[in-house]
């Protein structure tokens, strides 16, 4: 019982998913924190939530974490790995079954409204567009269909997704890794905040870049 109690402690910055079947899930999630099916939980949910599921991974990412810091990079890994195959799984439905699958997708999530900006964004700069939705709050889901519906380049899309879903995972694995319970509350509070500071710092780093070479 005290297990339990502490890993729902652990992600009470998440709870805004606060009624109906949002919530079910919600708590379905984290319950996996409690199993020994940990593991293969995360993996799944990761890979589910980048193409149809509401539920972000983090709350069970940060719960296994808190209980075996020592494994966190293990868990982030693996959050990793399921979140970046998912996104590709997202990208089939939008190149291949946009009008059986993505639409619904889409629609049931609610997501219809951003759907032609992503596009937009897309016209811009893919890159930073797919970089800042696997990194940040935003729905990575959205821009995974999306992709493949206007077609973005697979090597981009990729790259984006490894490196946007890897740096969100092993951030909060590290924090947990070197600050255990002293971070807890703090990233609980603050999560959607630090993962748009830390975007911002990329794309500073990548400007940076482009005009040092």
């Amino acid at each position: 019982m005290r297990k339990k109690s502490k890993i729902n402690k652990t992600v009470k910055g998440f709870h805004f998913y606060t009624f109906g079947i949002l919530r079910r899930l919600y708590n379905w999630t984290l319950s996996w924190a409690n199993t020994k099916y940990g593991i293969i939980a995360l993996f799944a949910i990761a890979f589910a939530e980048s193409s149809f599921f509401p539920i972000p991974p983090d709350i069970l990412l940060i719960a296994l974490c808190l209980s075996l810091p020592t494994r966190a990079f293990w868990y982030a890994l693996i959050c990793s790995i399921g979140s970046i195959l998912g996104g590709m799984f997202g990208y089939i439905i939008g190149f291949m079954l946009y009008d059986a699958i993505g639409a619904r997708i889409i629609s049931a999530l609610g997501y219809q409204a951003y759907f032609e900006t992503v596009g937009q964004l897309f016209a811009e700069n893919a890159f930073l567009a797919i970089l800042g939705a696997a990194f940040t709050p935003i729905p990575y889901k959205v821009f995974t269909i999306a992709a493949g519906f206007w077609k973005i380049n697979l090597i981009t899309f990729i790259s984006a997704s490894l490196i946007g879903r890897s740096a969100r995972f092993f951030l909060v694995a590290g924090l947990i890794y070197y600050f255990g319970e002293r971070i807890r509350s703090f990233i609980d509070k603050y999560f959607n905040i630090l993962t748009i500071v830390f975007f911002v710092l990329l794309i500073l780093g990548f400007v940076v870049i482009k005009y040092l070479i």
